[in-house]
């Protein structure tokens, strides 16, 4: 319990809160990592996925490239690009994190793609709708649900996992936990599980609203088709 004590003494120390490294500043650099790298991999993944989608081929290639995404470490990835021209910082960590988003951004949007019915699509063709309105009126839409649940998953991970951005000097809460260690045995242990509840919290609270945002987005027709279904 001492632990938790000290914790929660750390947490009611203003400093911690407001000093040039503390939460306030680091939660900060959490989320601008956080948001370019979920941004970047939305534009890179969703035009693929919903390209292949439409074309009705190609989930082979979305599983090979969702597979050697996943494959890559983000520690690993992380060393390689600091030792690159991207060099130790923010551009490092914000592209390892733009990787390891893209496999749920990707697969679901080929997904959204794939689930569409075809007599929906031979139905806007019938109203002699051009591919791209149909994309826009038609497509998308039903899609919707399959792109905001790749998004909350990949937004949820890349919060998480941005702990790391640490490891490079990319800021973030990891710093937290970080400077915890540095502190020595016992005496970061209340920083430390500070630092961790901090990360913890972000996570839950990013899918709570994430999810919210998925059921805003979402038709009201297919909601409650889910709901029957």
């Amino acid at each position: 319990m001492s632990a938790i004590n000290d914790m929660i003494n750390w947490f009611n120390d203003p400093l911690n809160w407001t000093n040039p490294d503390g939460v306030l500043v680091r939660l900060q650099e959490h989320l601008e990592i956080s948001f370019l790298s979920v941004l970047f991999g939305s534009l890179v993944a969703w035009p693929i996925g919903i390209w292949l989608g439409r074309r009705g081929a190609g989930s082979g290639v979305v599983v090979i490239l969702s597979n050697i995404t996943q494959a890559m470490p983000v520690i690993a990835l992380l060393t390689i690009l600091s030792l690159s021209p991207l060099g130790i910082g923010k551009p490092a960590v914000v592209v390892a994190l733009t990787v390891f988003c893209l496999p749920p951004l990707l697969a679901n949007a080929y997904t959204g793609m794939r689930e569409i019915d075809e007599e929906v699509r031979d139905a806007g063709r019938g109203m002699g709708l051009t591919s791209a309105q149909m994309l826009m009126r038609v497509e998308l839409p039903l899609a919707v649900p399959y792109l905001a649940t790749g998004l909350r998953i990949a937004t949820t991970q890349v919060v998480a996992t941005a702990t790391l951005a640490t490891l490079v000097n990319g800021g973030g809460l990891g710093n937290i936990i970080s400077a915890g260690f540095g502190l020595g045995p016992g005496r970061g242990d209340a920083q430390i599980l500070a630092g961790a509840v901090l990360v913890a919290l972000l996570a839950l609270l990013i899918d709570g609203l994430m999810a919210l945002v998925e059921r805003k987005v979402t038709p009201k027709v297919l909601r409650q088709a889910a709901g029957r279904a």
